[in-house]
């Protein structure tokens, strides 16, 4: 019986094809012969206690200038598709939230959720990765501007950023006798209304910081380096940094292997560590990327085998 895949995602108008890690995602699963349809936030509804969408069914190509075909939308119910996979990037806000109640729905009826909700819920992305504190550098997390400073006044060299950032949005270096912590700490933290990160900061970004993936817990042996622009202290992609697929060091295995048990626990079977140097600074659970560039280091196929495991879940279903 063929798959039925569902994806919930950013317009796939505006995608960035020579990297786009969604794209790579529904490759490997037409490729598998499985059926696609496509939906973005705003299709997704709860009628009488039902989860449905309005979802299009989907055809994509190797084709950088028409890398997919959309049919007329059908409203049909969530629960008519084997998996979803959930692939709206942040922010992590009410809207978010309120698509995994929806997905939810869905899940308790049989569908499998890529990754699960109460997952994506419970794992904030900067948040989680304090649960494993041998892992990571000096850091506190507060929206109290004192306990901040202290932090800073202790450390001396410091990165502030928001819990609910992506592609490096937000994120402020404050050095030994910076005049505007004072400014970056209220902007922040909203005068003291929103809780923040503060993290030690760690020379070692200027050799990049490394994304590692992994797949319902297994830990894919490759990485990629996200160097930054020169004088910049952001590695994303999204800033400017420069991707270098690399091999994981021992250190980096260690960390993943800490890691990766707890993320099989919650349901995430697609996941993305930061590393820089030798600490672990997030956990991205709700739209990982890097696979592109990862696979075109090492000729992986890092989507056909999330495609897999997908498809061993489903089979321990039937």
């Amino acid at each position: 019986m063929t798959i039925k895949l569902g994806v919930v995602m950013d317009p796939i108008a505006d995608i960035n094809y020579k990297k786009d890690t969604t794209l790579a995602m529904l490759w490997a699963a037409q490729a598998r012969d499985w059926q696609l349809f496509y939906m973005e936030q705003k299709d997704l509804y709860l009628r009488d206690g039902d989860a449905r969408a309005a979802m299009s069914p989907l055809a994509v190509f190797h084709d950088p200038e028409a890398w997919y075909d959309l049919k007329d939308a059908e409203d049909q119910p969530l629960a008519e598709l084997d998996v979803i996979l959930m692939r709206k990037d942040p922010p992590f806000d009410n809207e978010y939230i309120y698509s995994t109640y929806i997905l939810e729905d869905a899940e308790r009826k049989g569908t499998l959720i890529v990754n699960r909700c109460q997952g994506l819920r419970d794992s904030n992305e900067k948040v989680f990765a304090t649960q494993f504190p041998q892992c990571c550098p000096p850091l506190l997390v507060s929206r109290e501007i004192n306990r901040l400073k202290a932090f800073y006044r202790e450390h001396k060299d410091v990165i502030f950023k928001p819990l609910d950032g992506m592609g490096g949005s937000s994120i402020f270096r404050a050095q030994e006798g910076d005049p505007n912590v004072s400014v970056i700490l209220e902007t922040l933290t909203q005068h003291g209304q929103q809780s923040i990160m503060a993290q030690r900061y760690i020379p070692e970004i200027i050799d990049g910081d490394k994304r590692i993936l992994t797949i319902n817990g297994e830990v894919v042996p490759y990485c990629l380096a996200r160097v930054p622009l020169a004088g910049e202290l952001r590695g994303n992609l999204a800033a400017g940094g420069t991707g270098r697929p690399q091999p994981l060091s021992d250190r980096d295995r260690w960390i993943a292997e800490q890691v990766a048990p707890f993320l099989r626990e919650r349901g995430i079977l697609f996941a993305g560590l930061d590393i820089i140097g030798d600490y672990l600074t997030e956990i991205n659970v709700t739209s990982p990327t890097c696979i592109r560039e990862i696979d075109a280091g090492y000729d992986l196929d890092i989507a056909g085998n999330l495609m897999d495991c997908i498809a061993g879940e489903l089979n321990k279903r039937s």
